[in-house]
């Protein structure tokens, strides 16, 4: 589970960083359950993220909580393609290291590039 203030925003993040992953699509009946309670897929506090691995749970904190860490180590064929990518959809790259590069998502939680 990531602890976040923008829940929407930070699970599309990480379904575009990790691959074979994506959003978990609304049906009807959350969209009238969500407008229910005031919110929208894009306000919803709770937005989870399925792929062929673990399933992601990208939760809304109060802003008074200490954020929960979680860090990742992802391979990828190309490390520096792959930076300048995540830079592009709005990493930030953090150090290089012999073999790594520790980038950080858009609300600051790091992460490695791991190359194989």
């Amino acid at each position: 589970m990531f602890d976040c203030r923008h829940p929407a925003v930070l699970a599309r993040f990480w379904a575009s960083v990790l691959s074979g992953y994506a959003l978990r699509a609304y049906d009807d009946a959350e969209i009238a359950r969500l407008a229910g309670l005031g919110r929208t897929p894009e306000t919803d506090p709770v937005v989870m993220v399925d792929g062929p691995g673990p399933t992601l749970c990208f939760h809304e904190m109060d802003r008074g909580r200490v954020q929960g860490r979680i860090h990742l180590d992802i391979r990828v064929a190309d490390i520096v393609a792959e930076s300048a990518r995540l830079v592009a959809a709005g990493a930030i790259m953090v150090r290089e290291a012999g073999g790594y590069i520790v980038m950080a998502d858009p609300e600051g939680n790091h992460f490695c590039l791991v190359a194989p």
